[in-house]
């Protein structure tokens, strides 16, 4: 009895496998996404690509190897904390062309140490968190962004010692400096936006303190007046009053 040839059964398993190494899962990947090994040969990690799926928010459930997350072109108007946490082997990140207004402190936390690249170009980010880019050690994009230049983007860029070019994009589109000139860069400002900062909050507390203190004294001049005017209306009822003379007291003796 002839044995069947088994090279083409084995042949077709190995190609099986090595596609779903290749290509995960539709269940893997987030929806709107499209998730590629980004080395075929040695299996190391995915790219997710993400780009124009109209995401309003960062997708969950993102693959744990992904190298590359692009997110760009979309409607992302937040990164709440820990967003990317678990993502220990991303190197870069695209969030360029979106929504996103502000940054936290906790933005990017979990991935400090292996983000090579983040481009937040082309968004609305205004303000940032003093320590939003403190830990991060990746090259990051950051022009194009209607800035308010304070007292915390300062600290930032301070702590962006790594992408002193990244800092010398960043356009104060408003400032708190009463010579505030639009498209001024931050980096070119001589002025200690966190000194002026307290200084304004030390003047509003004074204004505060002496507007209390009128108040109390107005409040004591009132009080005052108010019971002198009783004390003399109950002076006068006393006099108004008709005297009493003491009547003769005869002593029988």
């Amino acid at each position: 009895m002839p044995v069947p040839d088994l090279l083409p059964v084995v042949v077709l398993l190995q190609s099986l496998v090595l596609m779903a190494l290749c290509f995960p899962s539709a269940s893997m990947c987030p929806k709107g996404c499209l998730c590629q090994r980004a080395d075929p040969v040695h299996l190391h990690g995915l790219n997710v690509t993400c780009t124009q799926s109209r995401l309003k928010e960062v997708p969950p459930g993102l693959p744990v190897d992904t190298v590359l997350l692009r997110l760009d072109h979309n409607q992302i108007g937040s990164v709440p904390d820990r967003s990317f946490h678990g993502l220990r082997l991303l190197r870069e990140l695209n969030l360029s062309y979106n929504a996103v207004e502000t940054l936290s402190e906790g933005a990017f936390s979990g991935v400090e140490a292996t983000l090579q690249v983040l481009d937040l170009s082309h968004n609305r980010i205004t303000s940032v968190h003093k320590d939003a880019f403190s830990r991060l050690k990746a090259r990051v994009l950051v022009d194009s962004n209607p800035w308010h230049c304070d007292c915390a983007l300062q600290q930032a860029l301070q702590g962006m010692a790594l992408n002193h070019e990244a800092a010398a994009r960043v356009l104060c589109r408003s400032s708190e400096l009463r010579d505030h000139q639009e498209g001024r860069p931050l980096l070119a400002v001589d002025a200690d936006l966190c000194n002026l900062a307290r200084r304004t909050t030390d003047v509003a507390m004074l204004v505060t303190m002496f507007l209390w203190f009128s108040m109390l004294i107005s409040y004591v001049v009132y009080y005052v007046r108010h019971n002198q005017e009783d004390a003399r209306r109950h002076l006068e009822y006393l006099k108004s009053l008709p005297s009493s003379k003491p009547h003769d007291v005869t002593t029988v003796v």
